[in-house]
C-alpha cells in the first residue's frame, strides 16, 4: 500500500446518554431530548446533587463479553467497536490477515474506581488484589485488540479532554504512513465518583442542565460514553467495493502552555490548531459547512471559542452537542467526531442545547434551532486541561 492515502471513515459506532447507537443519538439530538439526572451508580456527601449524563446499563448488555471481567470504560469501547464494524459491513473474520491498529483516548479509563481497595490498603489492611488485576485487564485499547484478535499497533491516549480527537488524528497518521491497513480510533470514558468530586471542587460544574454559550451558563455537566471510527485507505475501500462515509482531511494540535486547567484568554493554541488543520486539509472558508465546538458551558471555554471562531471563521454556523451528552472527557472528541460526520451526511445540525439567551460578551453565537448547512467540510474542536487544543477536519464522501 502506498503512503499518503486519503483516509476514509468506513464505520461509525457511538453510545452515550443520548442513545445506544449513533442513529439513536442523532434522533435524540434532532428531537432536542436531554435529561441529566443526579448520578445513580455512586453517591457523594455534596448537598447539591449535580446532574450527569449516564449511559443506562442496558446499553452495555452484550452476550459476547458478558463473562469478561473488565471495567465499564472498556465495555463502552467494545460496544462502540461492534457498531462501527457492523456499520462498515465487516465481520470479525474480515479483519484477519490485515494490519488493524487500535488507538483509544480516555481520561478516567477505569483507573479511579478502586476506592475501597485503596482505603483498606491505607488503613493497614491487606486487600484482595482482584480490583487491581481487573484494572490491569481493562486498558480499553488492549481490550479491543484482544477481543477482536488484532495485529496492528495498539495505543491508549491520555491527553485530558482532547484524547478522543487525538486518537483519531493518530489513527489518520497511521493510515497515511502506511503503518496500518485499517485503524479503530476513538475514545471511551465512564463516570466516576473521584472525577465527579474533582470537577465540583474546581467550581466549574453546573447544578442545572448545562447551557453552552448562553449568557446564564454556569458550568458543565459530566457524562460518559464512547465512539469509534473505522479508518481505512480510500483506494483500498474502493477496490473492495466498500462504502466511504467521510474523509479525515486534516488534524491540528497545539498547546497553549498557559494554565493547568484554563485556556489561554486569547485562545492562542486553539487558533494555531485550527490553522494547522485547515492548511492540512487545503480547505477554503466557503467549503466549511459548520463547526462542532467543544462548548463545555464554562465561562472561560465558551468565551475563548466564540472569539476564535468569530475571528477565523466568521459567519460559519457552530454548535455544542454537550448539552445532549454531557462532557464525556476522553470520549468527547470521538463522540463529537461521529456527530460531525453524521451531520455532514444529513446536511443539517441540531440546535445547540441549552442556548437561548445570547451573551453580549461573546462575538459569535451558536445555532438556536435545527439548521440546514451547506459545504463539504466540517470542523470538530476539542479543548483540554493542560492547554491542549485539537481540531479535526472531516469531508463529505
Amino acid at each position: 500500500m502506498s503512503t499518503g492515502s486519503t483516509v476514509a471513515v468506513t464505520g461509525l459506532g457511538c453510545l452515550s446518554a443520548a442513545g445506544c447507537t449513533l442513529p439513536e443519538c442523532m434522533a435524540s439530538l434532532f428531537r432536542g431530548v436531554r435529561d441529566p439526572q443526579p448520578p445513580a451508580r455512586f453517591q457523594t456527601a455534596h448537598p447539591v446533587r449535580y446532574p450527569v449524563f449516564e449511559v443506562p446499563d442496558r446499553f452495555l448488555e452484550d452476550a459476547a463479553w458478558r463473562d469478561w471481567d473488565i471495567l465499564r470504560t472498556s465495555r463502552l469501547a467494545l460496544a462502540a467497536v461492534r457498531e462501527a464494524l457492523g456499520d462498515a459491513g465487516l465481520a470479525r473474520a474480515a479483519l484477519r490477515g490485515r494490519r488493524v491498529g487500535v488507538c483509544v483516548g480516555t481520561t478516567v479509563g477505569s483507573a479511579m474506581n478502586n476506592e475501597e481497595f485503596y482505603r483498606e490498603y491505607r488503613s493497614g489492611g491487606r486487600p484482595e488484589m482482584a480490583p487491581i488485576e481487573r484494572f490491569l485487564r481493562s486498558n480499553p485499547a488492549a481490550v479491543i485488540r484482544r477481543a477482536f484478535d488484532l495485529s496492528g499497533p495498539c495505543q491508549t491516549v491520555v491527553n485530558a479532554c482532547s484524547s478522543g480527537a487525538d486518537a483519531v488524528g493518530i489513527g489518520r497518521s497511521w493510515i497515511r504512513g502506511g503503518v496500518c491497513d485499517a485503524v479503530l480510533a476513538g475514545g471511551a470514558d465512564e463516570l466516576c465518583r473521584v472525577t465527579y468530586n474533582g470537577f465540583i471542587s474546581l467550581m466549574i460544574t453546573s447544578e442545572v442542565p448545562c447551557m453552552p454559550f448562553d449568557r446564564d451558563r454556569r458550568g458543565l455537566n459530566l457524562g460518559e460514553g464512547a465512539a469509534m471510527l473505522l479508518l481505512e485507505p480510500e483506494d483500498a475501500v474502493r477496490a473492495r467495493g466498500g462504502r466511504v462515509r467521510a474523509r479525515v482531511l486534516g488534524f491540528g494540535m497545539a498547546c497553549d502552555a498557559h494554565h493547568v486547567t484554563a485556556p489561554h484568554p486569547e485562545g492562542v493554541g486553539l487558533r494555531r490548531a485550527i490553522g494547522v488543520a485547515l492548511r492540512m486539509s487545503a480547505a477554503e472558508r466557503g467549503e466549511i459547512a459548520f463547526v462542532n465546538a467543544h462548548g463545555t458551558g464554562t465561562p472561560d471555554n465558551d468565551r475563548v471559542e466564540s472569539r476564535a471562531l468569530s475571528d477565523l471563521l466568521p459567519g460559519i454556523p457552530f454548535l455544542s452537542t454537550k448539552g445532549y451528552t454531557g462532557h464525556t472527557l476522553g470520549a468527547a472528541g470521538a463522540i463529537e467526531a461521529a456527530f460531525t460526520i453524521a451531520c455532514l451526511e444529513e446536511g443539517r445540525i441540531p440546535a445547540s442545547a441549552g442556548f437561548s439567551v445570547p451573551d453580549p460578551d461573546l462575538p459569535a453565537h451558536p445555532v438556536a434551532a435545527a439548521t440546514a448547512v451547506r459545504g463539504r467540510l466540517a470542523l470538530s474542536q476539542s479543548l483540554a486541561f493542560g492547554g491542549n487544543n485539537s481540531v479535526l477536519v472531516f469531508g463529505k464522501a
